[in-house]
């Protein structure tokens, strides 16, 4: 049984001169335990309304998304939030990490959602994308870089089945942004955590062997 297993997916959003315009429509998408995929296209062409569907946080029109057998569109709103919690780990373009909290804290607060308390676990994964001596650190006192591999931390913590990331490395330079991907394509395969990934960049895209495009003006996700 595949980990996660969508189909007929479909999303529109209703356009301000009244008429719906359908932003996903997917038939198939199957991802394997431990399997990376890299998603691209143009803006707008429904990447993040993608993940957004998969992770809960946006209601489909229609179709099926099941993760780990069981049917996340029948889930009541805060089961839905439960099985993210439990099952999906988010690394956002914009990081939100909580401007107050500590490197550490952020962290461990996504363990709150599910009570998985356990600060060895985060104080382990900050050591592993070395952070382990900026773990007091607040947010403004680390750098671009040093921000997302807390997110890839906060998004591990909870051993999820699935981590999804949204032009994780869109605020990095090229050099650090390589970086930035492969730690977190190394990461996953050590946590044996499947791995949805959107990018624009080409050279973060070359990391993937598996890789889709969602083509807007078709309503296409593609095989590439």
């Amino acid at each position: 049984m595949p980990l996660l297993e969508i189909k007929n997916l479909k999303k529109t959003y209703l356009s301000p001169d009244g008429e719906r315009t359908l932003i996903v429509d997917i038939p198939i998408f199957l991802i394997e335990r431990g399997e990376q995929f890299a998603i691209f296209g143009y803006s707008g062409s429904g990447k993040t309304t993608f993940l957004n569907l998969i992770s809960g946080i946006t209601t489909p029109d229609s179709g099926s998304i099941m993760l780990n057998g069981e049917e996340l569109t029948l889930l009541s709103e805060s089961d839905k939030d439960s099985r993210r919690a439990t099952n999906i780990g988010y690394i956002y373009q914009t990081y939100n990490l909580l401007k107050q909290y500590t490197a550490l804290e952020n962290v461990m607060i996504a363990t709150l959602f599910c009570n998985r308390f356990d600060r060895d676990r985060a104080i382990k994964l900050l050591e592993q994308v070395d952070l382990g001596d900026k773990a007091d650190y607040k947010p403004d006192q680390l750098s671009f870089a040093q921000q997302h591999r807390v997110c890839v931390a906060r998004a591990l913590v909870n051993n999820p089945a699935l981590v999804l990331a949204d032009e994780p490395t869109g605020n990095l330079d090229i050099p650090t942004a390589a970086s930035a991907a492969g730690l977190l394509q190394n990461l996953c395969e050590r946590n044996n955590s499947a791995l949805i990934l959107v990018s624009h960049d080409m050279k973060i895209l070359g990391r993937f062997e598996k890789r889709y495009k969602f083509d807007s003006l078709n309503n296409a996700v593609t095989p590439v």
